[in-house]
């Protein structure tokens, strides 16, 4: 082989071993880092690792300019070092026609975890019912905040209102963005979001966190800060109020997603 190509800290060190056993170059690709995951609080052994790699690479690949800016500022890489490949998606939904007749459906789809923000997408559930009657929330994941986005939707009484399915695979993930009239991803940090992708390339209008690597390329698909729940809240209403914006934005990002490919990539 004439190079080394590594994923994320896990296979960091292995990598760096065997660049010096071989002298072969090593180029990491970094998907996501401690500080997307875990905020403030990171876990130092894991960000000693990340930083040992990145020092030790001679090139770094990060999937956004959003990771490229923590690798950079977080890590003390030189900027020069790090070459930016945004990600793809694979394959191509189908148009479709929305019944006007039964409720609306709003779609999360990811780990329910901190770096996601789910409670987030609960909380502007929770103003979206105040005026649109007619919705359903879906929460298609899993993860170490399931059990208390259960309890926070019942707290807000809205526990009728949010249906959580666990993890989705196959042909179920396709059926979830086909039921949907937005996706919502109201991540805190997220250095891609390729779900965002698939739901455009499903015909499903998007709204995502400017927290989010590809906010930096698409250009038709709401975004908003994820902690602003009441801007997250009126534009997920104008979407299921308005359905010339909802057709306006399903056809043209299902156009730009057309684009994104990991052949490109």
């Amino acid at each position: 082989f004439n190079i080394i190509h590594a994923h994320d800290w896990m296979t960091f060190p292995a990598a760096i071993s065997a660049a010096s056993h071989t002298g072969k170059p090593v180029v990491i690709h970094v998907h996501s880092t401690e500080f997307d995951r875990s905020g403030e609080h990171v876990n130092q052994a894991i960000y000693d690792i990340e930083r040992y790699g990145m020092h030790n690479a001679d090139k770094i690949i990060a999937v956004s300019n959003y990771t490229k800016n923590i690798i950079v500022n977080r890590y003390a890489v030189a900027p020069e070092k790090v070459e930016v490949v945004y990600n793809g998606a694979e394959g191509q939904g189908a148009r479709r026609q929305l019944s006007e007749k039964r409720d609306k459906i709003v779609l999360y789809l990811g780990r329910i975890t901190y770096q996601k923000g789910p409670d987030y997408f609960i909380a502007a559930a929770k103003k979206v019912l105040e005026k649109v009657k007619n919705v359903k929330f879906i929460m298609a994941g899993d993860g170490d905040m399931t059990k208390r986005m259960i309890e926070y939707a019942a707290h807000l009484g809205i526990g009728h209102k949010v249906f959580f399915t666990k993890f989705l695979r196959g042909k179920d993930v396709e059926r979830a963005y086909q039921m949907a009239d937005l996706y919502v991803m109201p991540s805190v940090s997220e250095p891609f979001g390729i779900a965002a992708l698939e739901a455009l390339k499903n015909n499903v209008p998007v709204l995502i966190s400017r927290q989010s690597g590809v906010a930096e390329v698409l250009h038709n698909a709401l975004k908003v800060d994820f902690w602003d729940v009441t801007q997250m809240a009126n534009k997920i209403a104008a979407v299921l109020k308005h359905s010339p914006l909802r057709t306006m934005l399903a056809e043209n990002g299902f156009n730009e997603a057309a684009g994104f490919k990991w052949d490109n990539a």
